[in-house]
């Protein structure tokens, strides 16, 4: 397997790539059909999908990876031992469907059950954020590129950025809890991003997500200097046989 040296700027290519098909369907329009769960599904998110997948086999045949759309009709590879991708092709397709702009392109790599590098792209906001572990992690807009990291976290008038599609009772309770007076909504992954650049401060998710909602973004955070825990304080793993995530909050400084 390639170091993410030289994994980063392949993966940044491939997501672009993505990006360029799911706005393509943004701006020309999708129908929308629903998985098993009804959860909603565009082509937007079935070409994206083959797309990377085609790309990944490329980089390293070797890594199996598992894909939201080959997921959700069943086609899960073996992942328990070894490294594997995590692939949202269109994260957030209700911001995507409502056309806010707040949905992203998710591509990381999970090694020893944590998210080792990560991109996330916002093909319409036309930002893009990528990270690996021990290289830190970047910013890119208009062609320019810059480290980011998050911020210190204040001893009061802390940011809380919310999930503008499932924010519950529970995530207000947990704010009021902890003061929190302040919050900004956003969609999809751009909220662990939003922390890893010292917008917010943290980030805190009670209903449900999965694996590949999570792992690029958290990437990203973990490459800037934050953490992600669940509710008793341990780190939050992958390679669950559920896939399935637990409550978490991710905390930037």
């Amino acid at each position: 397997m390639l170091t993410p040296i030289l994994l980063l700027p392949k993966l940044v290519a491939l997501a672009d790539r993505a990006s360029e098909v799911v706005l393509r369907h943004y701006r020309e329009g999708v129908t929308v059909e629903h998985k098993a769960d009804r959860s909603p599904v565009t082509a937007a998110d079935q070409e994206a999908e083959a797309l990377i997948e085609a790309g990944l086999r490329e980089i390293d045949p070797a890594i199996p990876m598992i894909g939201e759309e080959a997921a959700s009709e069943g086609r899960v590879p073996e992942f328990a031992e070894g490294p594997f991708w995590l692939v949202d092709p269109l994260d957030g397709t209700k911001e995507f469907l409502t056309r806010n702009g707040e949905f992203t392109v998710n591509i990381a790599l999970v090694e020893g059950g944590r998210p080792v590098l990560g991109v996330v792209t916002a093909p319409a906001l036309g930002v893009a954020w990528w990270g690996a572990l021990g290289q830190g992690a970047v910013r890119r807009e208009k062609g320019e590129a810059c480290s980011i990291q998050v911020r210190p976290r204040p001893a009061q008038g802390m940011v809380a950025v919310a999930s503008r599609s499932h924010r519950d009772a529970e995530t207000d309770a947990w704010l009021a809890e902890h003061g929190i007076t302040e919050t900004v909504s956003a969609g999809s992954s751009l909220k662990f991003c939003l922390v890893a650049e010292g917008k917010a401060d943290v980030y805190p998710r009670f209903g449900p997500t999965m694996e590949w909602d999570t792992a690029a973004g958290h990437a990203v955070l973990l490459a800037a200097g934050g953490r992600v825990v669940t509710r008793d304080g341990a780190p939050l793993t992958y390679a669950k046989p559920t896939l399935k995530n637990p409550s978490f909050i991710a905390w930037g400084g």
